[in-house]
């Protein structure tokens, strides 16, 4: 008979939690995948994973961050939980940067705090001291941390930060775009329960989602679920801001076609919802297609770009001939 483990195992995962930002990368032109690969190799002894189809996308190894504090709740209750947080940044085509920073944890954990290397062993995994209540700390975590508890935003900023100072990159970007926070929790379908997600636009523009997901669901398919969620809803949002603070009856011309330009150029060919995701996980954009349906925004935001150019281009195509009748 084998020897007996002196510390239990954490039992299966009960909640995840995490959070993604987004942000154009800030240089003037999309990076080739040789420059992608440089930026997000974060760590020596993994590579970076490249795809090309169906579109471009560079995800680097995820970096371990260690913490030992208390978890956010909705009920004030103290939860402390040690272990490593993951974080991991993506790039999309060379041009849209994410990076996100989430963990899992399980119901319950020993009385008393172990040594290091219980929690080494189990990367991207928050083990709490005694039992966890998963819906409090679910609740407490999307509505955001107080002073002394787990921010995993931060995190998520670091990584962000760290890239962006990259000095391959030029910092001349051609567009002022926003960034983006989405905050996301998942925990384990109720008995005879489909997978749900809940979207919501909070205060600030804060993103938050609320998943109910088969159980045993890979926390790291989860974040992948959510930075796909968090490109599309950044994708809308820059374009609509676009378009929104130009005047598109103006007679400037020039000045139109200085906004359009850039988001045909760079933005438009970037929408390809649930391209990666695991099977179990896609239907869940279902939901987002019939409220608030982020493909017929996406659709209608990028006919109206296309009729502007196209009447701009009558336009000037028109001016330019009366001209040539004029100087006759």
């Amino acid at each position: 008979m084998g020897a007996q483990e002196s510390t239990p195992r954490p039992a299966r995962p009960v909640l995840a939690c995490g959070e993604v930002r987004t942000c154009l990368l800030p240089t003037r032109d999309a990076v080739d995948e040789g420059a992608a690969e440089a930026l997000l190799r974060l760590r020596a002894d993994e590579r970076v994973r490249v795809s090309r189809r169906p579109n471009r996308c560079a995800v680097s190894p995820d970096v371990l961050t260690g913490v030992d504090c208390r978890l956010p709740t909705a009920n004030g209750a103290k939860v402390r939980a040690i272990g490593t947080v993951a974080a991991r940044a993506v790039l999309t085509e060379g041009r849209v940067l994410q990076s996100t920073a989430y963990f899992a944890a399980p119901a319950d954990g020993p009385d008393s705090r172990r040594p290091w290397g219980y929690y080494l062993v189990r990367p991207g995994l928050l083990v709490p001291v005694g039992r966890l209540p998963a819906p409090a700390v679910a609740e407490g975590f999307l509505a955001g941390h107080r002073p002394g508890e787990l921010d995993v935003g931060s995190v998520a900023e670091s990584l962000l930060a760290r890239i962006s100072r990259a000095p391959l990159l030029d910092y001349d970007t051609p567009l002022n775009t926003p960034s983006t926070v989405l905050r996301w929790t998942a925990r384990p379908t109720p008995a005879d329960s489909e997978p749900s997600l809940r979207f919501t636009v909070g205060e600030e523009g804060l993103r938050t989602v609320a998943l109910r997901l088969p159980e045993g669901t890979p926390p790291a398919a989860v974040a992948g679920l959510c930075e796909d969620l968090a490109l599309h809803d950044w994708l809308l949002t820059t374009v609509g801001d676009k378009l929104d603070g130009v005047r598109l009856g103006t007679d400037d011309q020039a000045a139109v076609r200085k906004v359009l330009g850039p988001l045909v150029d760079h933005l438009l060919h970037l929408w390809m919802p649930r391209a990666r995701l695991e099977r179990v996980l896609a239907g869940l954009w279902d939901a987002l297609e019939e409220a608030p349906g982020f493909t017929r925004q996406w659709d209608a935001l990028a006919q109206r770009i296309r009729d502007q150019l196209a009447l701009r281009a009558l336009l000037a195509r028109r001016e330019a001939l009366d001209a040539r009748l004029t100087t006759r």
